[in-house]
C-alpha cells in the first residue's frame, strides 16, 4: 500500500510538473508529451532504488533508456512512412512494431551484453 500511495504522490506532483512546462512552452502540444512517462520512469526508479539497491536501479535505468530511443526511432518511422504514403495508421503503427523490436533487442544484446 505504501508503494501505491508513494508512487501516486510522485507521479502526480512529476506529472504537474511537467504539465506545467509543457504549457508554458510552444507549441501546447508539449504538455501532453512531458506528462506521464517521466513521472512513471521516476517513481519506478525511487522505488527500485529503496528495494533493490544502487546498481539494480542503473540497469533499469539503461534499459528505460533504450526502450526510449527504440521508441524514438519508432515514432520516427511510423511519422515518415505516414507522410509519404496514404496508409491507414493502424496498419502502418503495427506494421512497423519490428523496428521498435530490432532496435530495442538490438540495444539490448549491442550495450547492455
Amino acid at each position: 500500500m505504501k508503494e501505491m500511495l508513494f508512487r501516486f504522490l510522485v507521479g502526480g506532483i512529476v506529472v504537474s510538473t511537467f504539465s506545467a512546462l509543457g504549457d508554458v512552452l510552444k507549441p501546447k502540444s508539449f504538455a501532453g508529451l512531458f506528462g506521464a512517462a517521466p513521472s512513471v520512469a521516476l517513481a519506478t526508479l525511487a522505488l527500485t532504488i529503496t528495494k533493490e539497491g544502487v546498481n539494480y536501479t542503473a540497469l533499469e535505468a539503461r534499459s528505460m533508456l533504450a526502450g526510449a530511443v527504440a521508441l524514438g526511432i519508432y515514432s520516427h518511422s511510423v511519422m515518415k512512412a505516414m507522410a509519404h504514403r496514404k496508409r491507414s495508421a493502424l496498419f502502418v503503427s503495427v506494421s512497423l512494431l519490428s523496428v521498435w523490436f530490432v532496435v530495442a533487442f538490438g540495444l539490448y544484446v549491442v550495450v547492455f551484453r
